[in-house]
């Protein structure tokens, strides 16, 4: 059973500043931002490690086993403060490696004939020129979730070759609600990069699908635009309306200064033009001097 530790804001430790790349110094200084933590987790021991390899059967990479005996696990969360209400937006979160555990090949339901998720596979999309051979479901890929990303698919460490897994032969992927697979990097130490700089602002991994982020996640991606966040993605026709905020002008307040007014200022004669209107103590109302209420 694992220990829950307290939430830690941002360098409260130097090694979490180093494991978050310090990306914490840029979130705390964005318009908006409020409540940057990340709940610290012990180092995982190495025969943890080894335990899970005998267990699996598969040979972690080396920048996953670096990861772990870093840190058993990652959770990083910030929020948004609108007007008086305080919004989760982002979240970056890698399981622990007791919970880096095998998707379930099982039945799918409690009843008998029920499919498995290697009956559902569709095996009429095959890998392309330029895209790697996607996983599949049966016992010639083993996979393992890393992060269900709050229900919006899974982010999954892949062995290509099945079992003996062996380190060479895993690639990251993004598994969608949908069961489609979306290639994401070769090394988990790229992957880890992108998690950080994408913020884990949501849905940030459709960004690397073929249809792309929703309209709402847009908005936030403008907002907070990620460092390695290609803007072209953000338009699919040239006239397609994309509202870009400016986070400098949003969270600015409104209140004007007030310009002085100049004293002792003589109207030249004539200026006024037209019947005199009904006098007042103070003013009159003429077309170019109205009457003060």
């Amino acid at each position: 059973m694992e220990e829950k530790s307290p939430p830690l804001l941002k360098g409260s430790k130097p090694h979490l500043e180093k494991l978050t790349l310090g990306i914490t110094r840029i979130l705390e200084s964005s318009p908006g931002v409020t409540e940057v933590t990340i709940r610290e987790k012990a180092p995982a021991e190495r025969h943890m490690i080894s335990s899970w390899e005998q267990k699996n059967n598969c040979a972690l990479p080396e920048d996953v086993k670096n990861f772990y005996l870093m840190t058993n696990g990652f959770h990083m969360t910030w929020n948004v403060k609108l007007d008086d209400h305080t919004i989760p937006l982002g979240s970056m979160a890698i399981n622990s490696i007791s919970k880096l555990c095998q998707l379930n090949q099982s039945s799918m339901y409690s009843l008998p004939n029920a499919p498995t998720l290697a009956d559902l596979e569709d095996d009429t999309d095959e890998a392309g020129e330029d895209q790697p051979e996607k996983p599949h479901f049966d016992s010639r890929s083993v996979i393992f979730e890393l992060d269900s990303c709050n229900g919006n698919g899974k982010v999954c460490l892949v062995y290509k070759s099945g079992k003996p897994g062996l380190a060479q032969d895993t690639e990251i992927w993004f598994l969608d609600r949908a069961l489609y697979w979306h290639f994401l990097t070769d090394t988990f130490t790229a992957y880890y990069r992108l998690l950080i700089t994408h913020l884990g602002l949501p849905q940030w991994q459709y960004a690397f699908t073929s249809y792309g982020i929703s309209p709402q996640v847009k908005q936030w991606f403008n907002m907070y635009k990620p460092i390695t966040y290609n803007t072209n993605l953000l338009t699919e026709e040239t006239d397609s309306f994309v509202n870009k905020l400016d986070p400098s002008k949003v969270f600015k307040s409104k209140n004007k200064a007030l310009i002085p007014k100049k004293k002792g200022t003589v109207q030249p004669s004539g200026a006024q033009k037209g019947p005199p209107g009904p006098s007042t103590s103070k003013s009159s109302s003429g077309p170019g001097n109205p009457v003060r209420k």
